[in-house]
Protein backbone atom coordinates (compact mmCIF):
# COMPACT_ATOMS: atom_id res chain seq x y z
CA UNK A 1 0.00 0.00 0.00
CA UNK A 2 2.83 2.34 -1.08
CA UNK A 3 1.40 6.25 -0.42
CA UNK A 4 2.18 8.98 -2.62
CA UNK A 5 4.77 11.64 -1.69
CA UNK A 6 2.56 14.57 -1.67
CA UNK A 7 -0.36 12.34 0.56
CA UNK A 8 3.00 11.03 2.76
CA UNK A 9 3.57 15.45 3.24
CA UNK A 10 0.09 15.23 4.12
CA UNK A 11 -0.35 12.92 7.04
CA UNK A 12 2.75 14.07 8.49
CA UNK A 13 1.11 17.49 8.40
CA UNK A 14 -1.86 16.32 10.28
CA UNK A 15 0.30 14.44 12.92
CA UNK A 16 2.58 17.44 13.68
CA UNK A 17 -0.10 19.81 14.39
CA UNK A 18 -1.21 19.94 18.04
CA UNK A 19 -4.44 21.66 19.74
CA UNK A 20 -4.87 22.28 23.51
CA UNK A 21 -7.97 20.87 24.70
CA UNK A 22 -10.09 20.07 27.75
CA UNK A 23 -11.86 17.32 26.90
CA UNK A 24 -10.91 13.69 26.93
CA UNK A 25 -8.26 12.29 24.85
CA UNK A 26 -6.62 8.78 25.32
CA UNK A 27 -2.73 8.85 24.41
CA UNK A 28 -2.62 5.43 22.77
CA UNK A 29 -5.15 6.82 20.04
CA UNK A 30 -3.74 10.02 19.32
CA UNK A 31 -0.71 8.54 18.57
CA UNK A 32 -2.57 6.50 16.11
CA UNK A 33 -4.86 9.50 14.32
CA UNK A 34 -4.12 10.01 10.96
CA UNK A 35 -1.79 7.11 10.30
CA UNK A 36 -2.97 4.65 7.67
CA UNK A 37 -3.32 1.06 8.79
CA UNK A 38 -2.92 -1.77 5.46
CA UNK A 39 -5.75 -3.68 4.70
CA UNK A 40 -5.69 -6.05 1.69
CA UNK A 41 -2.96 -5.27 -0.82
CA UNK A 42 -3.90 -1.20 -1.55
CA UNK A 43 -6.36 -0.31 1.18
CA UNK A 44 -6.29 1.18 4.68
CA UNK A 45 -8.04 2.28 7.63
CA UNK A 46 -7.17 5.66 9.31
CA UNK A 47 -8.35 7.37 12.93
CA UNK A 48 -9.66 10.89 11.49
CA UNK A 49 -11.22 12.44 14.61
CA UNK A 50 -13.21 11.06 18.05
CA UNK A 51 -15.13 11.95 20.89
CA UNK A 52 -15.23 10.47 24.06
CA UNK A 53 -13.53 7.35 26.26
CA UNK A 54 -14.25 4.22 28.49
CA UNK A 55 -15.27 7.16 30.92
CA UNK A 56 -17.92 9.49 28.84
CA UNK A 57 -19.67 5.89 28.79
CA UNK A 58 -19.46 5.72 32.70
CA UNK A 59 -20.42 9.76 32.88
CA UNK A 60 -23.82 9.26 30.85
CA UNK A 61 -24.75 5.99 32.43
CA UNK A 62 -24.51 7.77 35.87
CA UNK A 63 -25.34 11.79 34.63
CA UNK A 64 -22.54 12.58 36.55
CA UNK A 65 -20.01 15.32 36.39
CA UNK A 66 -16.76 13.35 36.02
CA UNK A 67 -14.86 10.60 37.47
CA UNK A 68 -14.39 11.89 40.95
CA UNK A 69 -12.94 8.77 43.70
CA UNK A 70 -13.72 5.74 41.45
CA UNK A 71 -11.82 2.86 40.61
CA UNK A 72 -11.17 1.82 37.60
CA UNK A 73 -12.41 -1.62 38.34
CA UNK A 74 -15.81 -0.12 39.11
CA UNK A 75 -15.81 1.77 36.11
CA UNK A 76 -15.45 -1.70 33.72
CA UNK A 77 -17.79 -3.47 36.43
CA UNK A 78 -20.44 -0.92 35.33
CA UNK A 79 -19.22 -1.22 31.70
CA UNK A 80 -19.62 -4.52 31.49
CA UNK A 81 -23.06 -4.33 33.11
CA UNK A 82 -23.94 -1.95 30.46
CA UNK A 83 -22.81 -4.62 27.65
CA UNK A 84 -24.53 -7.61 29.49
CA UNK A 85 -28.29 -6.04 29.87
CA UNK A 86 -28.10 -4.41 26.29
CA UNK A 87 -28.13 -1.00 28.15
CA UNK A 88 -27.45 0.88 24.88
CA UNK A 89 -27.57 4.79 25.08
CA UNK A 90 -24.21 5.14 26.96
CA UNK A 91 -21.95 3.78 24.39
CA UNK A 92 -23.55 6.16 22.01
CA UNK A 93 -22.19 9.06 23.68
CA UNK A 94 -18.51 7.95 22.14
CA UNK A 95 -17.92 8.56 18.29
CA UNK A 96 -14.96 7.82 15.83
CA UNK A 97 -14.65 9.21 12.29
CA UNK A 98 -12.23 7.27 10.10
CA UNK A 99 -10.95 7.05 6.57
CA UNK A 100 -11.52 3.79 4.67
CA UNK A 101 -10.38 2.88 1.51
CA UNK A 102 -11.79 -0.49 0.07
CA UNK A 103 -12.36 -1.52 -3.07
CA UNK A 104 -15.99 -0.76 -4.44
CA UNK A 105 -17.65 -4.14 -4.11
CA UNK A 106 -16.74 -4.12 -0.21
CA UNK A 107 -17.62 -0.32 0.06
CA UNK A 108 -21.65 -1.79 -1.05
CA UNK A 109 -21.59 -4.25 1.31
CA UNK A 110 -20.60 -2.04 3.75
CA UNK A 111 -22.95 0.98 3.03
CA UNK A 112 -25.95 -1.90 4.26
CA UNK A 113 -24.99 -0.24 8.02
CA UNK A 114 -27.08 2.68 7.81
CA UNK A 115 -26.10 3.80 11.36
CA UNK A 116 -23.38 5.80 10.22
CA UNK A 117 -22.37 9.26 8.34
CA UNK A 118 -20.75 9.02 4.95
CA UNK A 119 -18.98 10.66 2.24
CA UNK A 120 -17.59 8.98 -0.35
CA UNK A 121 -15.13 9.92 -3.25
CA UNK A 122 -16.67 10.84 -6.25
CA UNK A 123 -16.13 9.67 -9.74
CA UNK A 124 -18.19 12.64 -10.82
CA UNK A 125 -15.88 15.04 -9.93
CA UNK A 126 -12.36 13.21 -9.88
CA UNK A 127 -10.53 10.56 -11.72
CA UNK A 128 -10.09 6.86 -9.76
CA UNK A 129 -6.49 5.93 -9.77
CA UNK A 130 -5.75 2.79 -11.46
CA UNK A 131 -5.32 0.41 -7.69
CA UNK A 132 -7.68 -3.25 -8.01
CA UNK A 133 -8.19 -5.37 -5.71
CA UNK A 134 -6.40 -8.94 -6.56
CA UNK A 135 -6.79 -11.86 -4.02
CA UNK A 136 -4.16 -13.71 -2.34
CA UNK A 137 -4.13 -16.80 -4.24
CA UNK A 138 -4.92 -18.23 -0.69
CA UNK A 139 -8.32 -16.22 -0.63
CA UNK A 140 -9.65 -18.08 -4.18
CA UNK A 141 -12.31 -20.09 -3.56
CA UNK A 142 -15.17 -21.90 -5.25
CA UNK A 143 -18.95 -21.38 -4.89
CA UNK A 144 -20.03 -22.94 -1.49
CA UNK A 145 -22.72 -25.71 -2.50
CA UNK A 146 -24.39 -25.17 1.00
CA UNK A 147 -24.16 -21.59 1.24
CA UNK A 148 -25.35 -18.86 -1.25
CA UNK A 149 -23.39 -16.10 0.37
CA UNK A 150 -19.93 -18.36 0.96
CA UNK A 151 -16.90 -20.05 0.02
CA UNK A 152 -16.53 -23.85 -0.76
CA UNK A 153 -12.70 -25.40 -1.59
CA UNK A 154 -9.92 -23.23 -2.36
CA UNK A 155 -9.35 -22.91 -6.03
CA UNK A 156 -5.33 -24.23 -6.90
CA UNK A 157 -2.67 -24.73 -9.34
CA UNK A 158 -3.57 -23.44 -12.82
CA UNK A 159 -7.10 -22.96 -12.19
CA UNK A 160 -6.51 -20.29 -9.49
CA UNK A 161 -3.44 -18.75 -11.65
CA UNK A 162 -6.16 -18.50 -14.77
CA UNK A 163 -9.05 -16.54 -12.32
CA UNK A 164 -6.14 -14.42 -11.20
CA UNK A 165 -4.97 -13.63 -14.99
CA UNK A 166 -8.44 -12.90 -15.90
CA UNK A 167 -9.13 -10.48 -12.75
CA UNK A 168 -6.09 -8.66 -13.34
CA UNK A 169 -6.55 -8.41 -17.67
CA UNK A 170 -10.57 -7.23 -16.80
CA UNK A 171 -9.49 -4.72 -14.24
CA UNK A 172 -6.74 -2.92 -16.29
CA UNK A 173 -8.78 -3.04 -19.78
CA UNK A 174 -11.42 -1.33 -17.94
CA UNK A 175 -9.57 1.56 -16.40
CA UNK A 176 -7.57 1.87 -20.10
CA UNK A 177 -10.93 2.18 -21.95
CA UNK A 178 -12.50 4.35 -18.27
CA UNK A 179 -9.56 6.66 -19.30
CA UNK A 180 -9.92 6.73 -22.94
CA UNK A 181 -13.26 7.31 -22.70
CA UNK A 182 -12.43 10.35 -20.09
CA UNK A 183 -9.89 11.83 -23.16
CA UNK A 184 -7.88 13.78 -19.82
CA UNK A 185 -4.38 13.77 -18.63
CA UNK A 186 -3.68 14.74 -15.33
CA UNK A 187 -4.18 17.99 -15.31
CA UNK A 188 -7.69 17.53 -16.98
CA UNK A 189 -6.67 18.57 -20.48
CA UNK A 190 -8.02 16.71 -23.51
CA UNK A 191 -5.48 13.67 -24.52
CA UNK A 192 -6.67 14.12 -27.92
CA UNK A 193 -7.65 17.44 -28.35
CA UNK A 194 -9.22 16.27 -32.37
CA UNK A 195 -12.17 14.43 -30.18
CA UNK A 196 -14.10 15.25 -26.74
CA UNK A 197 -13.97 12.93 -23.55
CA UNK A 198 -16.86 11.73 -22.38
CA UNK A 199 -18.55 12.92 -18.71
CA UNK A 200 -16.72 11.71 -15.82
CA UNK A 201 -20.62 10.17 -14.39
CA UNK A 202 -20.50 8.05 -17.62
CA UNK A 203 -17.15 7.08 -17.82
CA UNK A 204 -17.25 5.50 -14.16
CA UNK A 205 -19.84 3.02 -15.02
CA UNK A 206 -16.99 1.19 -17.11
CA UNK A 207 -14.72 0.52 -13.82
CA UNK A 208 -14.88 -3.12 -12.52
CA UNK A 209 -15.71 -3.47 -8.44
CA UNK A 210 -12.42 -4.37 -7.67
CA UNK A 211 -11.49 -0.74 -7.84
CA UNK A 212 -10.50 0.80 -4.68
CA UNK A 213 -12.83 3.89 -3.41
CA UNK A 214 -12.64 5.71 -0.15
CA UNK A 215 -14.72 7.52 2.31
CA UNK A 216 -14.75 9.01 5.52
CA UNK A 217 -16.98 6.71 7.79
CA UNK A 218 -18.64 8.51 10.92
CA UNK A 219 -20.69 6.41 13.98
CA UNK A 220 -20.99 6.28 17.21
CA UNK A 221 -19.51 2.97 19.40
CA UNK A 222 -22.64 1.24 19.86
CA UNK A 223 -23.57 1.00 16.12
CA UNK A 224 -19.67 0.38 15.69
CA UNK A 225 -19.87 -2.42 17.83
CA UNK A 226 -23.03 -3.70 15.79
CA UNK A 227 -21.19 -3.45 12.55
CA UNK A 228 -18.18 -5.45 14.26
CA UNK A 229 -20.47 -7.87 15.41
CA UNK A 230 -21.19 -9.23 12.40
CA UNK A 231 -18.28 -8.47 10.31
CA UNK A 232 -15.79 -9.77 12.44
CA UNK A 233 -17.25 -12.83 12.69
CA UNK A 234 -15.68 -16.06 11.33
CA UNK A 235 -18.76 -16.42 8.49
CA UNK A 236 -18.26 -13.11 7.54
CA UNK A 237 -16.54 -12.23 3.74
CA UNK A 238 -12.75 -12.08 4.17
CA UNK A 239 -12.38 -8.78 2.63
CA UNK A 240 -14.63 -7.29 5.06
CA UNK A 241 -13.39 -9.07 8.09
CA UNK A 242 -10.02 -7.94 7.19
CA UNK A 243 -11.29 -4.34 7.80
CA UNK A 244 -13.50 -5.31 10.92
CA UNK A 245 -10.26 -6.92 12.26
CA UNK A 246 -8.23 -3.73 11.61
CA UNK A 247 -11.06 -1.59 13.41
CA UNK A 248 -11.29 -4.11 16.60
CA UNK A 249 -7.38 -3.03 17.08
CA UNK A 250 -8.52 0.58 17.35
CA UNK A 251 -11.28 0.07 19.19
CA UNK A 252 -9.18 -1.65 21.76
CA UNK A 253 -6.99 1.44 21.91
CA UNK A 254 -9.46 3.31 22.38
CA UNK A 255 -11.64 2.21 24.68
CA UNK A 256 -10.15 -0.61 25.96
CA UNK A 257 -13.02 -1.20 28.79
CA UNK A 258 -15.84 -1.26 26.44
CA UNK A 259 -13.65 -3.38 24.10
CA UNK A 260 -13.10 -6.13 26.62
CA UNK A 261 -16.68 -6.15 27.59
CA UNK A 262 -17.66 -6.28 24.04
CA UNK A 263 -14.93 -9.16 23.12
CA UNK A 264 -16.60 -11.08 26.12
CA UNK A 265 -20.53 -10.96 25.65
CA UNK A 266 -20.94 -10.11 21.79
CA UNK A 267 -17.87 -11.01 19.32
CA UNK A 268 -17.34 -14.46 21.64
CA UNK A 269 -20.54 -15.16 23.02
CA UNK A 270 -23.64 -16.85 21.14
CA UNK A 271 -27.48 -16.27 21.97
CA UNK A 272 -29.96 -19.19 22.36
CA UNK A 273 -33.62 -18.93 21.56
CA UNK A 274 -36.09 -20.40 24.24
CA UNK A 275 -36.73 -23.94 22.28
CA UNK A 276 -32.40 -24.37 22.61
CA UNK A 277 -32.67 -23.37 26.20
CA UNK A 278 -35.06 -26.19 26.63
CA UNK A 279 -32.72 -28.42 24.90
CA UNK A 280 -29.99 -27.32 26.45
CA UNK A 281 -31.89 -27.80 30.37
CA UNK A 282 -33.36 -31.25 29.29
CA UNK A 283 -29.51 -32.26 28.05
CA UNK A 284 -27.83 -30.79 31.70
CA UNK A 285 -30.45 -33.11 33.38
CA UNK A 286 -29.17 -36.26 31.80
CA UNK A 287 -31.95 -37.14 29.26
CA UNK A 288 -30.81 -37.55 25.60
CA UNK A 289 -32.29 -35.20 23.11
CA UNK A 290 -32.52 -35.38 19.45
CA UNK A 291 -33.57 -32.77 16.82
CA UNK A 292 -36.78 -34.92 16.11
CA UNK A 293 -38.05 -34.46 19.43
CA UNK A 294 -36.36 -31.11 20.37
CA UNK A 295 -39.10 -28.67 18.82
CA UNK A 296 -36.21 -27.07 16.56
CA UNK A 297 -35.90 -27.21 12.89
CA UNK A 298 -32.86 -29.00 11.33
CA UNK A 299 -31.26 -26.11 10.42
CA UNK A 300 -31.91 -24.95 13.96
CA UNK A 301 -30.75 -27.77 15.13
CA UNK A 302 -27.21 -27.29 13.45
CA UNK A 303 -26.55 -24.17 14.83
CA UNK A 304 -27.51 -25.34 18.26
CA UNK A 305 -24.85 -28.34 18.29
CA UNK A 306 -22.56 -25.59 16.83
CA UNK A 307 -23.05 -22.85 20.06
CA UNK A 308 -22.79 -25.80 22.47
CA UNK A 309 -19.80 -27.33 20.90
CA UNK A 310 -17.65 -24.41 20.32
CA UNK A 311 -18.01 -24.46 16.41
Amino acid sequence: MPLAPDQQDEIAAQRAARAETRRATVPALEDMLYRPLPVLDHGFIRVIDYMGDDGAIVQAARVSYGRGTRKVSEDAGLIRYLMRHHHTTPFEMCEIKYHVKLPIFIARQWIRHRTANVNEYSARYSILDREFYIPAPENLAAQSATNRQGRGAMLEGEEAARVLDILRADAARCHDHYLDLLNEDTSGAPRDPSRQGLARELARMNLTLNTYTQWYWKTDLHNLFHFLALRADAHAQYEIRAYAEVMLRTVETWVPLAYGAFRDYRLGAVTLSAPMRAALRRMLAGERVEQADSGLSKREWAEFLAAINGG
